[in-house]
């Protein structure tokens, strides 16, 4: 996903040359479906992991997941070059990190057959929510600071790019407590969920070159 977002950031130069400091919806639109891969594989682990959702936790993690996404994108914006340096050396790590700490609960509690329900076990509540929010939106975050450095409006990106990750992440939650409900895995279904999160942290190592 890094060297495609290299190339969008790319396209983005040209048409920065070419259309006068604007940018075609178009190209916002590859980058918001980019941007948004993350929280949809994310989503889809959730509703794995759940087997059932309510209107409620599909209304939770798309409003948080596509908040998430343009509020990033804006922050990065904001700061603009000065804190992309900074960021840059690290970004990779942090986004591994939470995704690694919220997959390892997800297994370890479907180990300990942990089914009672608190604030930990449900990734549409509480601190999970949170993390997952700001693991999938960094990227977002760096998309922003393109912007800036660009001289590129923000405010358009942003709204394309928080709407298409909310379509997503409602999309991946349903397709994947689809997958849960027919293949009648349970607690094995926390597991799965759980190694495709810290799959995607190993995914973003290795797109940095880590591994």
């Amino acid at each position: 996903m890094v060297k495609l977002r290299r190339k969008l950031t790319i396209s983005i130069i040209i048409n920065l040359f070419c259309a006068a400091h604007s940018m075609e919806f178009t190209t916002i639109l590859l980058i918001a479906v980019a941007l948004a891969v993350d929280a949809f594989a994310v989503a889809l682990a959730a509703g794995v992991s759940l087997c059932q959702v309510n209107s409620r936790q599909v209304f939770r993690l798309a409003f948080h997941f596509g908040f998430f996404q343009a509020g990033m994108n804006v922050l990065g914006w904001l700061g603009g070059i000065t804190v992309r340096s900074w960021i840059e050396s690290f970004d990779h790590w942090l986004a591994f990190g939470l995704l690694t700490f919220v997959g390892g609960k997800m297994i370890w509690e479907a180990i300990r057959e942990v089914k009672e329900e608190r604030e930990g076990a449900d990734p549409t509540r509480g601190r999970m929510l949170l993390t997952l929010s700001i693991a999938t939106s960094i990227d977002s975050l760096a998309v922003g600071l393109s912007f800036a450095v660009l001289g590129i409006s923000v405010w358009l990106p942003s709204l394309v790019i928080g709407l298409v990750a909310a379509a997503l992440t409602v999309l991946g939650l349903r397709l994947g407590c689809l997958v849960g409900a027919t293949s009648r895995l349970g607690s094995r279904a926390e597991i799965i969920g759980g190694l495709v999160l810290i799959g995607i942290g190993l995914k973003i190592l290795y797109e940095h070159g880590v591994l």
